[in-house]
């Protein structure tokens, strides 16, 4: 088995970009939902509830911040043969929101926020944010990993488990349109000038694609993965990369957050092919805080967290399950294609044979249809097997203790942008059970590691000298002992979880950047 097998991952989404610009027809084809005449009696209802009753009968969903609108406030909706744009003035009662229609998506927003930007650059903000969360246009269930990136630029991030995200645009980029994608949804593309302010509320449409299932079942996955292979140094280039990225990490004893650990990444990310360089890492800026003392007599610390989201890089790193000497000991099936923006995607199951007596994985990959791009995979080591990987885990036990992992999932993301893919995301999710010798009471800890690029640039690219590289082979939780009060300034980073932003605050030191 080969050296990374403690490593893998995918679960999201990578994003295909497009370079064709949004013609001024289509936009005024579509403005014309606004002018139709349409007709409700619904009488009196919430606010929120009458935005849904027009997404049902035009087919339209809103967008829009959810400040701007209060949702519970009552209001009358009885109208005949009235203008959609005079029937939303009259629900919202705000004279200072305007309405923009992109695809079937009805944008609410501020007037401000709609007007053409100013020539001279100094009228305006140098940086404005954008947050938001990204939903299931249905269910409204967030969506996490979803892929959020400028369309023209190497800018981007990626939605938390919440489903939240936030991006900081300087004033050169303002002309640009932010790009979301995930999985088996239609891409969304909001002009980034409709898109600033809080609490953006961005929903996507699951798109189904009939397949007969004599079409899937016809379909070699085997053969498929061997096409992607072949189709590494094309797809991921032969060129170095520069990359900013914003990588955390940290531990949870039972419901408490004992360590937890975040840094600014400078990455340089040698060509896919035709080179005998490695990734290297440097540590811009970093954080860390910790809930432990000596009184504590069970701890848990995570190994080589950067290493690891280096190796899990399977485009490079080959993943097991897909390097041809490992082939046999999997079983493949194509379960699915399904939609990714534009594009499409073969969806690949895999397991180890029941006969094979190391721990492998069981998983699902994700290939573009046409290129045959590593889009992503999601995976995870073999339950009945993983004890037997404690060494690769576990830096040392606590004196006393004997601790093993009980669970250990990857996800891996790919970002398509002219044509070529790069590393976009990186996550790690693992369990371990800890019980003190000769005691029948266990300890459980949950650790997570995680990596997410938001800059990615193929010009002026070097290598670090030596004395600039992070020590990614130890373990990072001890290698980070300053504390910026300043934290990212215009730098992006990930935002913290409903979860994990509780137990920041129950620590004995909140960090700057998440209190209120």
């Amino acid at each position: 088995m080969s050296s990374h097998n403690g490593n893998i991952c995918i679960k999201l989404l990578t994003i295909a970009l497009f370079f064709t610009l949004i013609l001024p027809e289509r936009a005024v084809c579509q403005q014309s939902i606004l002018d139709s005449t349409f007709t409700f009696r619904a009488g009196t209802v919430k606010t929120g509830n009458a935005l849904d009753i027009i997404t049902r009968q035009t087919g339209y969903n809103f967008t829009y911040d959810s400040r701007l609108i209060d949702q519970g406030k009552k209001t009358v909706m009885t109208f005949s043969n009235i203008k959609l744009s005079i029937i939303l003035d009259s629900l919202l009662k705000n004279d200072s929101l305007v309405f923009s229609v992109i695809d079937k998506y009805i944008i609410i927003s501020h007037a401000e926020r709609h007007t053409y930007l100013p020539t001279d650059s100094s009228i305006i903000d140098k940086v404005k944010y954008i947050t938001g969360k990204i939903v299931d246009d249905e269910t409204f269930e967030p969506l996490p990993f979803a892929t959020i990136a400028l369309r023209n630029n190497g800018k981007g991030t990626v939605s938390n488990n919440n489903g939240d995200f936030g991006m900081k645009i300087t004033s050169d980029l303002f002309s640009d349109t932010l790009s979301v994608s995930y999985l088996g949804y239609l891409g969304r593309e909001i002009p980034v000038i409709k898109a600033f302010g809080n609490n953006l509320t961005i929903s996507m449409k699951r798109e189904f694609i009939s397949i007969p299932e004599i079409i899937i079942r016809n379909q070699n996955p085997q053969e498929i993965i061997v096409r992607a292979l072949k189709a590494i140094p094309h797809n991921y280039g032969d060129t170095p990369t520069k990359m900013i990225g914003f990588y955390r990490e940290g531990v949870m004893k039972k419901s408490e957050l004992q360590t937890y650990s975040e840094a600014i990444l400078q990455i340089y990310k040698s060509a896919y092919s035709g080179t005998l360089y490695g990734d290297q890492i440097k540590v811009y800026k970093s954080r860390k805080i910790e809930n432990t003392d000596r009184s504590d007599t069970l701890t848990i610390r995570l190994k080589a967290g950067l290493s690891t989201c280096l190796d899990l890089d399977g485009a490079k790193n080959t993943f097991d399950f897909l390097t041809r000497e490992s082939m046999n000991d999997y079983s493949y099936r194509m379960t699915d294609i399904v939609t990714y923006d534009d594009e499409a995607a073969y969806a690949i199951e895999f397991e180890q044979h029941e006969n094979i007596e190391l721990p492998l994985f069981k998983g699902t990959i994700y290939i573009n249809t046409v290129d045959y791009g590593i889009l992503n995979a999601e995976f995870e080591i073999n339950p009945k097997l993983i004890h037997k990987m404690k060494n690769s885990f576990i830096s040392s036990s606590s004196h006393g203790f004997d601790t093993w992992p009980a669970s250990v999932k990857y996800s891996v993301s790919y970002r398509k942008m002219n044509n070529r893919y790069f590393l976009n995301h990186v996550r790690g999710d693992l369990i371990f059970t800890s019980s003190q010798k000769k005691k029948l009471f266990h300890t459980q800890f949950k650790v997570f590691f995680e990596l997410a690029i938001t800059e990615t640039e193929l010009t002026n690219v070097s290598r670090f000298d030596r004395e600039e590289l992070a020590p990614i082979h130890s373990i990072f939780s001890k290698t980070i002992s300053n504390y910026d009060p300043l934290f990212w300034g215009n730098q992006d980073f990930l935002t913290p979880e409903d979860d994990l932003l509780k137990a920041l605050k129950n620590m004995n030191v909140k960090l700057q950047e998440f209190s209120k």
